[in-house]
């Protein structure tokens, strides 16, 4: 596979914070291995860990070898760098189930299974780490770093200056001494040269160069990414119910969708570089066309197709559209019986709610008690009727009139009912 220039391509999508001098003459050379830790406390990774993962993606489509670390001894201990406090430690069983499912995230992105000479590898730095003894560590690693040098890393630093109040473990002092061997590791074993990371790594990062070149005497090279931030401050990655998860059954299709969908005109012009493999060319035309018509939001629905596409499938992506369009745009009953159980709550999140027994719903329940005295959705009866003479009310998105039965044949996943009065005013039915 012919290469082409790596960090050229990340520096058009403004994706370089930091790089070692060097670094793009090394990669352009021949095909070199690099590496990227993942942290596995979680079972599944968050967008947050999308900007790393593009990292490896776009080597790999540059022609080089990902390699893809799963922290599990680092994961152990806990990184210090932006950290107020010390983590929860997880045994490994929960590690080896987290890097399980941290590898099939990775898949969608990497490929571990084409043969090719660059094919993506996944490894755990537990494998190696569990071998030493704490004297050998000490002895064989630990001799080669001054505490001098550890102590003037930022990480350190920011835990020691007081603005903790738990101070700084001798576990999390210890933490850019494991990673950087593992760079010392991978690079006797796998011939890697790079390593990589977002900005906040660059202190541990140059610990594994540094312990390179006094270890073996190599030259290593870093690079690191920004941290991606939103236009109003607030931090990427986060929505109101917490981290936006790649899995599935964490952060539904729909909402991830929405996520991406929801970017501001500024961060959409940012993210649809970072986290799409779209070439320049369409991304320029996509942001001159977005420009001449803001409102007609191209770069958000581009870079939300794209993305949930990748991390999904094209069929998921497909679903949080007509999904979208059942809660903003016109729809009928079938469309919202298409709904799972779960993207139907996550569309109709924060809609108030009222139990009805599935007997009830048997024998039916006349539309005007079904708006008043059943749910308490409209004040009262008479309120009810004249909303009913208005043309206002609709069960699951159909008009409906007085004469109306409510009835377990329209329930929803056999579970809900949607009332709606006008455009924006919804309750739900829950059979129980």
């Amino acid at each position: 596979m012919k290469l082409k220039n790596f960090v050229e391509e990340l520096q058009w999508r403004g994706m370089i914070h930091d790089v070692m001098p060097d670094t793009e003459a090394h990669l352009m050379e021949t095909m070199r291995s690099a590496y990227v830790g993942f942290d596995p406390t979680a079972d599944s990774l968050h967008i947050g860990n999308l900007v790393p993962i593009m990292l490896l993606s776009f080597y790999q489509r540059c022609g080089h070898k990902p390699v893809a670390l799963v922290g599990g001894a680092t994961g152990m201990i806990g990184d210090p760098s932006m950290k107020n406090s010390e983590r929860n430690l997880l045994d490994e069983v929960t590690l080896r189930h987290n890097q399980e499912c941290v590898k099939n995230q990775l898949s969608q992105f990497l490929n571990f299974s084409s043969g090719a000479e660059n094919q993506a590898v996944l490894v755990n730095n537990y494998d190696w780490i569990k071998e030493f003894s704490f004297l050998d560590f000490i002895r064989n690693v630990g001799k080669h770093i001054t505490v001098n040098y550890m102590m003037a890393k930022d990480s350190v630093k920011t835990r020691l200056s007081g603005e903790s109040a738990d101070g700084l473990s001798f576990t999390e002092f210890t933490y850019q001494l494991i990673q950087g061997y593992d760079f010392v590791h991978l690079n006797r074993n796998l011939n890697c040269t790079l390593q990589m990371g977002g900005s906040d790594q660059w202190g541990n990062i140059t610990t594994g160069t540094e312990l390179l070149r006094r270890m073996d005497g190599t030259k290593g090279y870093a690079l690191t990414c920004p941290l991606i931030t939103k236009s109003d401050g607030s931090k990427f990655g986060k929505s109101e119910g917490g981290n936006v998860w790649l899995d599935a059954s964490k952060t539904s299709p729909y909402k991830f969708y929405q996520y991406w969908l929801n970017s501001t005109d500024e961060d959409a012009e940012k993210y649809i570089k970072i986290f799409t493999f779209l070439d320049k060319e369409t991304i320029d035309d996509l942001i001159i066309a977005h420009r001449e018509a803001p409102h007609m939001r191209l770069l958000q629905k581009r870079l939300a197709q794209e993305v949930t596409t990748t991390v999904h499938s094209a069929e998921e992506f497909e679903k949080a559209v007509k999904a979208s369009e059942i809660l903003f745009g016109n729809s009928t009953s079938e469309d919202l019986k298409t709904l799972d159980e779960k993207t139907f709550l996550d569309v109709f999140e924060g809609v108030p709610q009222a139990e009805i027994s599935k007997e009830e719903l048997k024998s039916g329940i006349d539309i005007i008690g079904a708006l008043s005295e059943k749910t308490g959705f409209l004040k009262s009866n008479s309120e009810a009727r004249r909303a009913l003479k208005e043309n206002s009310i609709s069960v699951n998105k159909e008009k409906v009139q007085e004469n109306f039965t409510v009835s377990e044949s329209d329930l929803i996943n056999g579970q809900f009912v949607l009332l709606q009065r006008g455009k924006k005013n919804y309750f739900i039915i829950k059979a129980v």
